[in-house]
């Protein structure tokens, strides 16, 4: 009888992958992330809005130095449309609806749209 608990004994000193109570095998996983696709606010150019006001929407609701607003309010003028920052999914919505909803609010036809980034 001494044999079979010796044998026993030693089995679970060598066990040492298990949680200690239930005897269950635990292995740590690391959870695999993922960036979350990230979206461009892209204003798009008219004949109607005035330059001040791009200025002042991109100064507003994109936190843009004047000297980056007056840049991005420039190209949007001369290429038609440029982007205004790039943001997740979300956010990117919720901007592009912020300054559309406050461009109506003032009474200018300018709109922003949102694009998938380039990676």
């Amino acid at each position: 009888m001494s044999d079979i608990s010796e044998i026993h004994l030693s089995l679970k000193s060598e066990d040492t992958h298990t949680d200690g109570d239930s005897g269950v095998a635990v292995e740590t996983i690391k959870p695999q992330l993922k960036r979350p696709p990230m979206y461009s606010v892209v204003m798009i150019n008219d004949d109607y809005t005035p330059m001040e006001f791009v200025v002042d929407v991109l100064l507003r609701f994109f936190n843009k130095s004047p000297e980056q607003a007056t840049q991005i309010m420039l190209t949007v003028h001369t290429k038609g449309s440029a982007v205004c920052a790039v943001y997740t999914r979300d956010v990117a919505e919720t901007k592009a609806a912020l300054v559309n909803q406050y461009a109506r609010d003032c009474q200018h036809p300018l709109m922003c749209e949102i694009t998938p980034a380039d990676d």
